[in-house]
């Protein structure tokens, strides 16, 4: 049996249902399980296994106290029609990589990979442990991670949901699709601040007991659908199982051959996913991490240094504008061999100081993760040469990634075959893409995705047809110290 503890060093362990009901552990802290459970399959054995299947096998094997009906019932819950692509998850040749296209589920965003079956692991969780308060999910998002949590929860009985987004800094079209979003438990509020703050803000609430006490007298208690829950981060693993298990298939490798996988990141929790499914037997050789101008994380990953005190940019890849990654303190954790002390104590120096240094066992822990950037520009030309050479079409995240890949490859001489995570429809930065690929000005992000469309022919996503004539019903902008008063009004 799996057991979850804080990264902070409490001794108050939790089974996977109480984790992924609390979200966030009472000292601060983030869940991470005991052990990293090994491959529960032979690899051969599931070449040609659909999506479900190898979903099923691979969070079961973390989440030990749900039942296996239990997680089928969650699994089938999740991964049904609501994707736009039979496989779930198709793999696709773009130039000298391979693409794990994440993005076709409602949202067109990889975070509908683990919000579609994040409220039925949570309410699964709430029958199990006998918890009779409703739960309200509280998100601060950087863009998709918001719509995909809304999208997942709304009318989820039992629960209610608050995201926070930063104002102006979501694309047009993210932003409309929060604010459109339906549902008698949703909630939504622009915040006068960038991500980190939005973030920094909902943290603080988590973390304020006079507040969690006076939800508790009203029947209330919050978690969140952030990456820092468990429920969101262990479904993410099982894309990149299935991603070499379809490499093998696809005759690109055979078992047992390494792969290099490489993932847009801003909070750490998507390159963390494909972490553990190395360390649950998948032969990653090294780990790609893209940045954008935002490059905290290639920094850190270069220097064992993580400094914050640095201008922070607004770019036309949203969702990686994060100075703040909440999920590297997880790989902390596992690498400085357990020591919650220690991991405390560099975040209380991030919190005080605004940086850290990590120690000889954590850099040398590291060795396989590789850090890169890509400013817009070498964004934008990564999506029109890819797309004119190729006919392959890059959001502006994957863009970063790959840039940040090519980079790496020419610089290495490294050809092990490459998985990168695409983690977004290109529709989602239609004026982006658009003019990377050629087109010229128009009108707003919505009259953009019309001319993508007509120069490509590619399919726009079905959660993004006629959003513009949507009814906006979410108006609230906030200062940052407004926010906990927000949510305790949202939940009368």
């Amino acid at each position: 049996m799996i057991s979850y503890k804080s990264t902070r060093g409490s001794k108050n362990f939790k089974n996977a249902a109480q984790a992924v009901i609390q979200g966030i552990a009472e000292d601060k802290g983030l869940y991470v399980p005991d052990s990293v459970p090994k491959l529960p399959f032979e690899i051969k054995d599931m070449v040609g296994k659909p999506y479900k299947e190898i979903a099923q096998a691979v969070i079961g094997s973390f989440f030990t106290d749900y039942s296996q009906e239990e997680i089928r019932a969650c699994v089938d819950g999740a991964y049904d029609s609501k994707f736009e692509e039979k496989e779930i998850v198709p793999v696709k040749k773009g130039g000298d990589a391979y693409f794990l296209e994440l993005y076709h589920g409602k949202t067109a965003a990889f975070k509908d990979m683990a919000l579609s079956i994040l409220p039925y692991l949570l309410t699964t969780a709430m029958k199990k442990e006998k918890e009779e308060k409703k739960i309200c999910i509280l998100t601060a998002t950087s863009g998709d991670t918001g719509k995909a949590a809304l999208e997942g929860f709304a009318d989820v009985p039992g629960t209610e949901i608050v995201v926070f987004y930063p104002n102006k800094g979501v694309s047009q079209v993210q932003e409309r699709q929060m604010v459109t979003q339906e549902g008698a438990n949703t909630h939504v509020f622009a915040i006068n601040g960038n991500f980190d703050d939005a973030q920094t803000g909902v943290k603080k609430i988590f973390n304020d007991n006079e507040f969690a006490a006076e939800l508790a007298k009203r029947g209330l208690k919050l978690s969140s659908a952030n990456s820092i829950n468990i429920g969101r981060l262990v479904p993410q693993v099982a894309y990149y199982v299935y991603g070499y298990i379809k490499l093998v298939g696809d005759g690109v490798i055979t078992v047992g051959d390494s792969i290099n996988v490489t993932v847009p990141t801003g909070n750490f929790g998507n390159i963390l996913a494909a972490y553990y499914a190395k360390q649950m037997g998948i032969p990653i050789a090294k780990l790609i991490c893209a940045s954008n101008e935002n490059r905290v994380l290639t920094d850190f990953i270069n220097t064992g240094v993580y400094d914050i005190r640095r201008e922070f940019y607004l770019t036309n890849s949203p969702s990686m504008d994060i100075l703040i990654s909440s999920n590297l303190e997880r790989l902390l954790y596992h690498l400085c061999g357990n020591d919650g002390d220690e991991v405390r104590k560099l975040m209380e120096s991030l919190d005080s100081e605004k940086k850290y240094e990590v120690g000889e066992k954590i850099r040398s822990g590291m060795k396989d993760f590789v850090g890169g950037t890509a400013n817009v520009e070498e964004t934008n030309a990564a999506i029109g040469e890819m797309y004119e050479k190729n006919g392959y079409l890059m959001d502006t995240h994957t863009a970063v990634a790959y840039k940040v890949y090519a980079d790496y490859r020419k610089n290495t001489g490294d050809k092990t075959p490459t998985l990168i995570a695409s983690t977004a429809s290109a529709y989602k930065f239609a004026d982006s893409v658009a003019k990377s690929i050629g087109l010229g000005d128009e009108a707003d992000g919505f009259a953009y995705i019309r001319a993508l469309n007509e120069k490509t022919g590619v399919r726009i996503p079905a959660g993004l047809k006629g959003l513009e004539t949507k009814e906006i019903r979410h108006k609230g902008v906030l200062d940052v110290p407004d926010m906990k008063k927000a949510v305790s009004e949202c939940l009368k």
